[in-house]
């Protein structure tokens, strides 16, 4: 009877041991997307890369809850970043090579892109940006490796 009450004493004594531990591991179910930027055609300003599971505000990332956002100094040719500690679910990259560093897409007559932009999964560009539906991608508890092209209207 002794044996079993000191038994449980020690287990009891040990589980907030292990929960402080449980506390401090790294995060098992979060990934690494790393995003290779190519075709940039200069090395002016800076890409900015925003990933979001909020469809309904798809390509915008500023103050969307759970969305990621980066940035990167323009190199021609390529630029690759890193997102970090991704939660598992389906995601969705805008990026925006902003070569004048003012922090936002500039449009000659209102409309066209001035600037280089692309999309995960190479989405297509029409009469606007591409649906979420056509940029998604799956993030699990692996890594991601994406190639995004940077397109230039002008």
């Amino acid at each position: 009877m002794m044996r079993a009450h000191k038994t449980r004493a020690v287990a009891l004594l040990a589980l907030p041991f292990g929960l402080a531990l449980a506390g401090t591991s790294p995060h098992i179910d979060q990934a690494k997307v790393t995003v290779t930027v190519t075709d940039l055609r200069n090395a002016e300003g800076v890409v900015r890369a925003c990933m979001t599971k909020d469809e309904t505000k798809f390509p915008k990332c500023r103050g969307v809850p759970g969305a990621y956002a980066t940035t990167a100094d323009a190199r021609e040719g390529t630029v690759t970043f890193t997102f970090s500690d991704v939660k598992p679910g389906r995601y969705a990259i805008a990026l925006l090579h902003d070569e004048n560093g003012n922090g936002k897409a500039d449009r000659a007559l209102g409309m066209m892109p001035k600037e280089g932009f692309g999309f995960s999964r190479d989405a297509k560009v029409r009469m606007g940006p591409p649906s979420f539906e056509d940029a998604v991608f799956p993030v699990g508890a692996a890594n991601e490796r994406l190639t995004i092209r940077m397109r230039y209207m002008l």
